[in-house]
Order: structure tokens, then sequence, then C-alpha cells
């Protein structure tokens, strides 16, 4: 990205390379294995002679060609679309899915199988009975993370763990261990196998709720805070021993307010989860700084008095040079869940639509400045010396709005906005990092959620919901989304506020490439951008 000064800042775009490679390759092999590899259709053999050339030196006249794409932020590495794909993707962005639907037989006989299996079972010829409960671990897994259909589900349930039946066999609870002086835990068998299906939306809300929505089930977290309306009803808990120092928070939609999709997402439920969020954070603050804060308890201009008030204090902290106790927080959302067949996890979070966040201390207990991921991108543009911190963004904003196409045609999209108001700006990022990669910005000089005033905050929310809505509309099962913000101290940093989203693909798995930051897609982004909106337009959100 060109981002020079002055009137040259104006004319600010991506840089894109293409590697059309020719080459050639020095064959130092000894020895042939050529032999029969198969028979086509109509009977002609099919041998290995191309594995085995006779030259001694190997061109290659027409390699693959691919789009080398830095990304603006250097520390995530670069982006390598394959042009082949992305030019097929670009005939028909329509037919994309994150994924792809297989059918082994019919609905009709797989019921029926089923259906037997879970009534009276299949006799086999030794008269021995085989039953649901018979099926191997890795199918049950399968089933579980799969199936539709809730007679499954439900005796999946019951083989994963033991659960308190009524005399219309429905659930009433979870039976529970008694330990001598420690909290009693849920009886579990399996509890990869629990959690998958526990997870699946097609599981009966009622068994939804006693294995893991029912407070208390999954543990003595405390609830710290709730948001309820006549239309939604959100419970904060806290997670005291946490992976992240010092604790986290988890807003999720509560027992009586059953979401386990995007699509059942309404904008009063992601109102909810995220207005926990912010009232948190900023009371929270407000108590480092000696301040005694306002208690929101679900009021819109209540928490915009905190916040300008807390802003106000922490302002006056950095002009005195006095040291903060808190400097910044985090904010994430792992939707969708599960397991492969062989045991290994495949998301980190549950089903259950929910957030985490938590307050980031300034240092650690032994004196150490503590580490953000917003931290990467304050490096970042502190090191560009052509060019002033605040200036980056600025040209950034421009060359997303004045983007040139990435394989230089005209006649297709040439747009990365998805959609925009006055406050934020939806797009894909010119160097996806994965398949369908979005990111939601805002576009005023605010680089974190102490700075957001309330306007702010609202588009914040909706843009959130919108793109979740519509990657879910491709098909996406599992996002991660996080948030990207400055520190609170760096007041008059240009650093803007931003939410990465991470749509997880079929053929986009973690692995060496991604650990080297080696991003390898298969669309162009402007083609990608150009199906969300559409998909928007459709679903009228």
């Amino acid at each position: 990205m060109d981002t020079s000064k002055g009137e040259e800042n104006k004319r600010a775009n991506f840089k894109v390379g293409l590697h059309e490679p020719s080459y050639d390759v020095m064959n130092l092999r000894h020895s042939d294995a050529v032999f029969q590899i198969g028979v086509t259709v109509h009977g002609d053999e099919v041998k290995n002679e191309a594995n085995f050339p006779k030259n001694h030196s190997i061109d290659v006249e027409m390699g693959e060609s691919v789009y080398e794409i830095p990304n603006p932020f250097p520390f995530w590495g670069t982006t390598y679309i394959l042009k082949w794909k992305a030019d097929e993707f670009k005939k028909n962005p329509k037919q994309f899915r994150f994924k792809r639907k297989y059918e082994d037989m019919t609905h009709e006989d797989r019921e029926i199988l089923f259906e037997t299996l879970i009534g009276d079972g299949i006799e086999t010829r030794d008269g021995k009975k085989f039953t649901f409960r018979h099926l191997p671990r890795h199918i049950l897994l399968t089933l579980a993370q799969n199936s539709k259909n809730p007679r499954i589900l439900t005796e999946i349930a019951r083989i994963s763990c033991e659960i308190r039946l009524g005399q219309d066999n429905t659930p009433l609870g979870l039976y529970f261990e008694d330990r001598v002086q420690k909290a009693p835990v849920p009886i579990i068998h399996d509890k990869p196998l629990f959690e998958v299906v526990a997870n699946n939306p097609c599981l009966p809300d009622d068994y939804k709720q006693v294995m893991v929505l029912n407070p208390g089930v999954q543990g003595q977290n405390p609830i710290v805070g709730e948001y309820r309306t006549a239309n939604t009803h959100v419970w904060e808990y806290l997670r005291k021993n946490s992976y992240i120092p010092w604790g986290h928070y988890a807003s999720n939609m509560a027992q009586d307010a059953i979401r386990y999709s995007v699509d059942a997402l309404s904008p009063d439920d992601i109102k909810g989860l995220r207005f926990l969020y912010y009232q948190r954070i900023y009371v929270e603050l407000a108590r480092s700084l000696g301040l005694t804060p306002v208690e929101p308890n679900g009021d819109d201009e209540k928490l915009e008095g905190l916040r300008l008030y807390v802003l106000d204090c922490v302002k006056e902290h950095v002009e005195m040079k006095r040291e903060l106790k808190v400097t910044g927080n985090l904010w994430g959302w792992n939707y969708g869940f599960g397991y492969a067949s062989s045991g290994y996890r495949l998301h980190a979070s549950h089903q259950q639509i929910h957030n985490q966040y938590a307050l980031v201390p300034a240092k650690t207990s032994c004196g150490m400045t503590t580490y953000t991921v917003g931290d990467l991108v304050w490096n970042h543009v502190e090191r560009c010396s052509d060019f002033r911190p605040e200036d980056f963004f600025d040209a950034y904003i421009h060359s997303i709005l004045d983007n040139k196409r990435t394989d230089g045609t005209s006649d297709a999209p040439q747009e990365l906005v998805i959609f925009e108001d006055e406050n934020v700006i939806a797009y894909c990022p010119k160097a996806q990092r994965y398949q369908g990669e979005v990111h939601l910005m805002v576009k005023k000089r605010i680089g974190n959620i102490l700075e957001a005033d309330s306007g702010t905050r609202h588009s914040l929310d909706h843009g959130i919901l919108k793109v979740m809505k519509a990657l879910s509309a491709l098909g996406a099962e599992m996002i991660t989304v996080f948030e990207v913000s400055k520190k609170y101290h760096r007041i008059s940093a240009g650093q803007r506020l931003f939410y990465c989203f991470l749509p997880r693909h079929e053929d986009s798995p973690g692995s060496m490439s991604e650990a080297q930051g080696r991003w390898i897609t298969g669309h162009y982004p402007e083609d990608f951008a150009w199906l969300l909106r559409e998909m928007l337009a459709e679903l009228e959100i």
C-alpha cells in the first residue's frame, strides 16, 4: 500500500504481484519404476510413465499463476491467490459455499435404518441384537455433529451422560456425582460426545437446557450481570479461573432465550450481548481509577454518561502522567462447535451464542508490560518512517474505497466494500488470511470502545450481526471473530478500532502455511465482497 505524504496520499493503493513461473529443474533420478496403475473405463491400461521423465532437464513452461498480496499489516504476512481457482470463482460467485453437502443414501433409507436401530435393533445371524448404542464411537461423533434427527440426537445425549427423566421421558435434569468437600459434577460418560450433541441446534430444547444451558450445570461460575427485555435475556458469567490472566467474562444467551445459530439471532440479542460487554469494561475501568460508577442496568443514556465520565478521567491521568492500572481490553466470539470423527476438536467454543471479554492490566505481577493484538497494529504504524502514525488508517481506508480489481479487469466487481454507514465500514481485506475473511472498521478516529460513542456502538453491533448473518447464509458454521483495539492511554493516536471475521472453510484448515503467515485463498476479494452484498440484499438486513 502506497502511504506517502501530501498529494500522493490521495493515490494510496494496494500492492499486488503476479507470479507467472517458467523454469527448469535438473533430473537427478537414477532408476525407473514404470508399471500399470489401473485401467480406463474403456479398458485401456493406465501406466505411470509421466512420473519418470527421461530428460536430464525438466522444463516447466507454464507453471500455475499465483497473485501475491502483502498484507497492509505486515505482521500478518502475505496472501497468495490461486489464479485459476479465482478465475473459476469469478464466473459464478453464487455457487460458493463454505461447506459442501454430500449424500450417501436417500434420506428415507437413512431414517428407516436409524429408527430401526433406536427401536428394537437389528438381529444378527447368531441371534445377537445390534442397537444404536453398539455403534462405533466415531460414527456416534459424526451423527452427533451432523444429524438433524431429534430422536437420534436424543439417543446420543442419553449415551453421553446420565439424564434424569420424567414419567413421560422428558428430561428433568442431570445426575451428579457426590464429592466430599467439592461441588457435585455431572455424570458424563463421554465428554466430547456430550459437547458435540449438546451443541447441535437440532437437539430438542429441553435437552439443551438440562445439559448445558441451565445456570450451574457447567460449573459454579458466578453470574454477575444481566440484560433482559421483552424480547431477549442474556446472562453475564465471570470465569474466575481463566486462561486469560485476571479472569474473563462471558455474555451467554440465557436458558429461556435459546439461540443456537446466527439465523435465530435478533438485533435485540446482539445488543444485549454487547451491552454487557460495554458495561463491564466501563464499570471495571472506572473502579480501577478509584471512581464509583453508576450502574447502567440496560439504560443507554446511563451507559453513555458512564463512558464519557471514565474517558475524561483516563485523559486526565494521561495528561498528569499517572499510570493506569488497566490499559486495554479483549473481546472475541468463537461461533460454532465441531469434533472430527477421529476425536480432534475442530473449533474451540460451544454453539450457544455467547461472547467473551476481559480487561487487560497495564503490567503483570512482576512488572512486565502486557500484550494485546492491537499492540501489533500500534507498533506497525509507529515504526513507519515515511508518514505519521495517524496517517496510516486514512491511507488504508482510501485504498479500500478506491480499490482497483486484483486481476486488473474492468468487467467485474471492483469494490471491496460490503456495506457502510456514517460510523463503520465492512469490507473484504485485499489480502485475505482465510477464505472469506471480512473486517468491520470504524470510520472516525476511534481506537477502542472507550472512545466509541453511542452511535458508533450501535453501528458496530448492527454491523457484526449483518456480517455474521451473511457468512452464515453462505454456509459458514464456524467463525472466529475478534476485536483489534488500541490501549486506553494512547489518547492521540490515529489507530482505528476494527473487528476481524475468520470463517473456517473445508479447504482452509490451519497448517504450516498459516503458521508462517502465508495465507492461501481461491477467490478475488472483490468477487467475495460482491457475493456478500448480494447475500445481504437477499436477506433484507
